[in-house]
């Protein structure tokens, strides 16, 4: 069977909310003392601080949240995260794992969660974030039984046929 694509999808951009306010509060400020100094050249000083800030505290944020991403396929879990390395981990489902769901208070009002995915042998699998994450975990236990059977599938056809039985009689 082909591996098809079941879900893709990032971590919740929740913490990019503040981001997002320091940005409107940066414009706002800068829109305000904007010719409203003593001399030019602190004009131009507050264009770099106000570049300094908007790059440390809202693209920076926003490309570390863009850089992680989970894929669920019909075969496997992959987790891609790092903004100037990349780091991938994937987990197979034909292998089978525990799966475990922890929310904050924050996480609950929101609908998110994280998983972590323990398959005893390789390091844990952490989806930081998740979004309807009830709905993310559902899907991880349907897909760990349908690709345990697959598994136990190939293997028997792998196998071959089964003996012939002996004659009654």
């Amino acid at each position: 069977m082909p591996e098809l694509l079941v879900a893709r999808f990032r971590g919740q951009a929740r913490r990019l909310m503040w981001s997002a306010l320091l940005l409107i509060a940066v414009a706002g400020a800068t829109g305000y003392f904007f010719n409203n100094l003593p001399t030019p050249f602190e004009n131009w000083m507050l264009f770099a601080a106000a570049g300094l800030i908007v790059l440390a505290a809202v693209v920076f944020p926003f490309l570390v949240w863009l850089s992680r991403s989970y894929t669920i396929t019909t075969r496997r879990v992959i987790a891609r995260s790092g903004l100037f390395r990349r780091h991938r981990a994937e987990l197979p489902h034909a292998r089978g794992y525990a799966m475990s769901v922890r929310r904050g208070i924050l996480q609950r009002i929101w609908g998110s969660g994280n998983i972590t995915l323990t398959s005893g042998v390789d390091a844990p699998l952490r989806l930081v974030n998740v979004p309807s994450v009830a709905l993310v975990q559902e899907t991880l236990a349907d897909q760990i039984e349908v690709g345990q059977i697959l598994a136990h599938r190939d293997e028997q056809a792998a196998a071959g046929p089964p003996p012939p039985l002996p004659p009654l009689g």
